[in-house]
């Protein structure tokens, strides 16, 4: 019996390519045949895959616990002309991040467990669905880390935030009391409105 990589996929979870019938022994084989690269213990990527990609997808590859935070989200989401150098993904404290790319870099934020579970949605492009922290929840990381973002990005986000029109201020002050922020955030509005 032969089973068929699927072509639609660019990365492929250990777990996919049991489910899809591969043995441990044929999975080493196509890493040994070139067919599949092994990225970490348990990802793999599909040399055959034609289709789209993106910073992304490569790095959720690396990172499937991840969530696209602080001012990579931000530039997702419209707040800043700011151009990161490295995706930003964020993970759960106690998580682990065995192996990082050379492409894309990677900057892991580790996040406490309430602050990684709160404010979480997706966006998607060609490439494939990702999840992001939603725009309040990003301009409150950032205010709450702005001396290792900087003040001035923090700023540009903050201004950029307020001046949208779908700006939603009371999920915003939400975000900001359960987060520890409510004070900077208020301190901010002030100089900024």
């Amino acid at each position: 019996m032969t089973t068929a990589i699927p072509a639609d996929r660019h990365f492929l979870a250990v777990g996919d390519l049991l489910s899809a019938g591969f043995s441990y022994y044929r999975i080493n084989k196509l890493v040994e045949e070139g067919k599949l690269i092994k990225l970490n213990n348990k990802m793999y990527e599909n040399t055959a895959y034609s289709g789209e990609t993106s910073d992304f997808a490569f790095a959720t590859a690396y990172c499937p616990k991840g969530i696209l935070c602080m001012m990579t989200a931000a530039r997702c989401h419209g707040l800043t002309q700011y151009l990161p150098d490295a995706v930003d993904m964020a993970i759960e404290r106690n998580m682990k991040v065995s192996t990082l790319p050379d492409w894309p870099s990677l900057h892991i934020w580790y996040f406490p467990e309430k602050r990684y579970g709160t404010g979480i949605t997706s966006i998607r492009d060609p490439a494939g669905e990702y999840r992001i922290f939603d725009a309040e929840k990003t301009v409150i990381d950032i205010l709450y880390y702005r001396n290792k973002v900087g003040i001035e990005e923090t700023k540009e986000v903050l201004k950029n935030y307020l001046a949208k029109p779908d700006r939603n201020l009371i999920q915003l002050r939400r975000y900001a009391d359960a987060l520890g922020c409510g004070k900077i955030l208020g301190t901010y509005l002030e100089v900024l409105l």
